[in-house]
């Protein structure tokens, strides 16, 4: 019998004003795994923005949203490198600013499908501050 199991695990690094703060593991939910599903069939978009939140619900597998999202970014960046998948996205002084507690990767810049959520220690971004979030996606 062949038994082959396809994973997906994300993993994510958090900066405030360039300095490693928190590195933290995601659960990729059931929408972000049906949306695998759609891409590969082209029936998708693909990633493009990341949150920000204040909730501290633990990640759960139906998961669609955040619990409590504050504010939402493009990407800025997407790096593709054998089986991982890194996006990038930072909040500037004066964007997302508050006690961040969670973060989810979506396909649009409002509503659309999440891929994966996550909730950390808080992270305490003040109005002068800037945090970057690096989320590594890895399909083993």
């Amino acid at each position: 019998m062949i038994n082959d199991n396809l994973t997906l695990t994300g993993a994510l690094t958090i900066s405030l004003n360039d300095v490693v703060v928190q590195e933290t593991n995601n659960l990729v939910v059931t929408a972000g795994k049906n949306w695998v599903a759609d891409r590969m069939n082209d029936a998708n978009t693909v990633m493009t923005h990341m949150a920000l939140g204040t909730g501290t619900n633990a990640a759960a597998a139906g998961d669609t949203t955040l619990q409590t999202e504050i504010d939402r970014n493009a990407l800025t960046s997407t790096t593709v490198s054998t089986n991982t998948v890194a996006y990038g996205c930072t909040w500037a002084a004066g964007d997302g600013t508050g006690a961040i507690t969670e973060a989810g990767l979506f396909d649009a810049a409002s509503t659309g499908d999440m891929l994966a959520r996550t909730v950390f220690s808080v992270v305490n971004k003040g109005a002068s501050d800037s945090i970057t979030i690096t989320w590594t996606i890895t399909i083993s």
